[in-house]
């Protein structure tokens, strides 16, 4: 097995063929979400390589009709029923409501039984709960802190989004659980392991490290059980298959074999990938596979920028070569594109596909080609 063999298993098994917004949703597991658009959120970016005729912003507009739900998994995004109910209940993890914070809890609860689903303005109004110190330093709503601790807790989803604010419901499964509601040893595991499998097929083949890091990323999804993550990883390492390649180990789901079939083509085909598309997520693969440091740079300085405010990780094949920083201006589309090598491929099939990959983007974002 070579580094080659990985490279092109990596892309392949990630960029399955395009299929309806509920089966992509189900055959990822998670998909993780971002605010900024640029030209489109993250999580749109993802999804147009795997959707048919997919558009910015149907997840957001079908979201209700489908069986997913906004919730941290190893980030924050969103997670499938079956991934939610492996997570779930959180009661366990947390400091514990004080007095006059449970009493705020209860009585949010019962608003929001009585009114339906409630935007954070309407509950500010009702209740007047005053500001908090948030995680940087700065000050916040305490409503949308509390209404924000409730959903990680499961006590709360998010319905819907207005204006891209989340609109709360009761989430009636976890409410209905008594808050001393506990999970058998074995029951654990299983579930832990379960999740386990969940990171493992989003982001296969994971280097060792990485796999290490993304089964600590699991204490977000189960603050609960963080004490047994390290058991779990233990479980996954002899469970999942394995190889060492040029000095590194690398995992993958038992029973697929890297470089086995003669089907793992990529085609002639250029993509624009999203900053946390799973092909380029974990940044130490990255580097593996295609010897370069790709960052992240939207809240870099700009004088410290070196690929642009949200660069497009440019796949070409199975290999990245460059990346795009895409904007929007008065309904025109502009591609700004770098290169690793200095240069675009002197190949006529890759103008062509960069072409293709620009009409597929302008139809996704609703623009004239």
């Amino acid at each position: 097995m070579t580094i080659d063999d990985l490279r092109r298993y990596a892309v392949t098994r990630s960029l399955f063929p395009a299929a309806s917004l509920p089966k992509a949703l189900e055959a990822l597991g998670f998909l993780q979400a971002d605010p900024l658009r640029a030209p489109a959120r993250a999580q749109d970016l993802t999804l147009r390589h795997r959707v048919t005729n997919y558009r910015a912003g149907d997840l957001e507009r079908r979201y209700s009709r489908l069986q997913v739900h906004e919730d941290f998994f190893i980030n924050y995004g969103f997670v499938t029923d079956r991934v939610f109910h492996l997570m779930h209940p959180r009661r366990r993890g947390h400091a514990p409501w004080s007095v006059a914070r449970g009493k705020h809890v209860k009585s949010l609860l019962e608003f929001i039984r009585d009114r339906g689903p409630v935007h954070p303005r309407q509950v500010d109004d009702h209740f007047s709960l005053g500001t908090v110190t948030n995680y940087w330093g700065g000050s916040s709503s305490a409503t949308t802190h509390l209404l924000d601790a409730m959903h990680y807790r499961g006590l709360l989803r998010v319905v819907r989004r207005e204006a891209g604010i989340r609109v709360y419901g009761l989430h009636e499964q976890t409410v209905r659980l008594k808050p001393d509601t506990t999970v058998d040893a074995r029951e654990r595991r299983v579930r832990l392991d379960a999740l386990v499998d969940v990171v493992v097929n989003i982001y296969a083949p994971l280097p060792a490290a990485s796999l290490s890091q993304a089964v600590r990323r699991l204490r977000y999804a189960v603050p609960q059980w963080s004490n047994e993550l390290t058991a779990a990883l233990q479980r996954a390492k002899r469970r999942l298959a394995h190889a060492r390649v040029e000095g590194v180990d690398w995992h993958w789901p038992t029973g697929e074999q890297p470089g086995a079939s003669d089907a793992d083509d990529t085609g002639d085909t250029v993509r624009l990938l999203a900053p946390f598309d799973p092909v380029v997520w974990d940044r130490r693969r990255f580097e593996l596979l295609w010897n370069w440091a790709y960052r992240f740079e939207a809240y870099t300085p700009v004088p410290k920028r070196r690929w642009g405010y949200y660069a497009l990780p440019l796949l070409w094949r199975d290999r990245v070569i460059g990346w795009a920083n895409a904007s929007v201006a008065e309904g025109v589309l502009t591609l700004d594109v770098g290169y690793v090598a200095g240069q675009a491929p002197r190949d006529r099939r890759f103008r062509q596909a960069l072409a293709d990959e620009r009409a597929s983007l302008n139809a996704f974002l609703g623009l004239a080609d």
